[in-house]
């Protein structure tokens, strides 16, 4: 096993102090919005071996990729780590955002690559070949937007929003009245598209819209029976003024995830995640295409060319429960699943469900690790690689602790 030392992004909406917090060390003094667990060519983590050897763990993983990830992995995934997980805390709401599909994101690394658009460009949308289907595993309350919800409950919001400014005597935005018109189609799929494509690209009279909406509702307008996305828009204009986003979140489905609870976000899922401190684990990629709340690149082309317009639930995940009591999330994705061992002082040890390598993190307690080439002590904080050719591993609560242990293993989901 190799004890990582792992990258911390320090983007704006990051916690100063969850991330911290959570692994028990001393906070940054500045935002923390993720921590890497990763083997990606951007921000890989540095891997320590039982010998003392230092080094990154992509180069690591290259240097022996079957041992590193076992035959099977390889021949689904290549000789990569198919999966990156991330400790996510957000104080601010991240972008609203889409990953592309595979294919997507062949094609659209191939032809930046071909028109020499450096990696790191801030108007870069691909920075690598591959899809970024992911989940999120709620650690305190998290606050979400995922997917569209149906066009009859979306146009049901702007029409109170109407009613509403009469009952102001105020005059309502034609770029809604528009709104309301698109979502009335009988195509839902159309629809969709119609209302979405107006108000991401719908400049001043959307920001004038969103910037009245949010007058005429702090002047005490009834909100009920949409009073939590109706407050989300609120919200979102408090830090994002004007932005498209601020209405577009009105034909999303909103989100409020218990510790514990997991949503998972196909390809071309439009989303946004608010606030909450989560274990996010995804294909391993960083390919983002943003259409909103965000002074990042913006590429609204890309964007339509990527959400799929249609109305789904909420994507939840939840947990299996095995015949050896592993808790595990899997969604319907062949690069990752995540498992949760919680080890009670003097209670029993938990099997690791390991297909391949495995990346796991301990974020209460300490556990002794056991596998066939040796144990090791995981403290709260640390993180570790296991590779495949160590297998099985079982965590055993450390003797005469008083505190419960609670660990987060990753491993591949659709190969064994």
């Amino acid at each position: 096993m190799y004890t990582l030392t792992n990258v911390l992004r320090p983007y704006a909406w990051g916690s100063p102090t969850a991330i911290a917090t959570l692994l028990g060390r001393t906070p940054s003094g500045g935002p923390e919005a993720e921590l890497w667990l990763s083997a990606h060519r951007d921000s890989p983590s540095l891997a320590t071996s039982p010998d003392g050897g230092i080094g990154p763990l992509d180069a690591l993983i290259s240097a022996d990729p079957d041992g590193m990830l076992g035959s099977p992995c390889r021949s689904t995934f290549g000789d990569q780590l198919p999966f990156l997980a991330k400790i996510l805390a957000a104080a601010e709401p991240l972008s609203l955002q889409v990953h592309p599909t595979l294919r997507q994101a062949q094609e659209g690394f191939a032809r930046e690559e071909t028109a020499g658009v450096p990696r790191d460009a801030a108007d870069r949308n691909y920075k690598d070949d591959n899809h970024k289907t992911e989940l999120i595993l709620a650690l305190t309350d998290f606050e979400a937007l995922c997917g569209f919800r149906s066009a009859v409950a979306s146009r049901a919001v702007f029409e109170h929003l109407a009613a509403v400014f009469d009952l102001a005597a105020a005059t309502f935005p034609p770029v809604l009245l528009n709104v309301i018109s698109d979502l009335s189609g009988t195509d839902e799929p159309a629809a969709l598209r119609a209302a979405f494509h107006r108000l991401i690209t719908g400049g001043s009279d959307v920001s004038a819209a969103a910037a009245a909406v949010v007058t005429v509702l702090r002047s005490g307008a009834p909100m009920t029976p949409h009073q939590r996305e109706l407050s989300t828009v609120v919200s979102l204009n408090g830090t994002y003024p004007g932005d498209p986003g601020v209405l577009l979140s009105l034909l999303l489905n909103r989100v409020s995830l218990k510790p514990g609870e997991a949503i998972y976000v196909p390809a071309g899922t439009v989303h946004v995640y608010l606030c909450g401190l989560g274990v996010e684990v995804m294909a391993c990629s960083d390919n983002v295409l943003r259409g909103g709340l965000t002074r990042k690149h913006v590429d609204v082309p890309e964007v339509m060319k990527t959400v799929e317009f249609r109305a789904i639930p909420v994507p939840m995940s939840q947990a299996d429960i095995t015949e050896l009591g592993q808790e595990i999330w899997a969604p319907p994705f062949g690069e990752f699943q995540l498992q949760r061992a919680v080890l009670e002082p003097g209670g029993s040890p938990v099997p690791l469900a390991q297909n391949g390598p495995m990346l796991v993190i301990a974020v209460e307690g300490s556990a002794l690790m056991d596998s066939p080439r040796g144990d090791m002590l995981l403290e709260r904080g640390a993180s570790v690689f296991v590779p495949a050719r160590e297998n099985p591993v079982v965590a055993h609560p450390v003797s005469g602790a008083r505190l419960t242990a609670v660990l987060y293993a990753v491993t591949v989901a659709g190969c064994s």
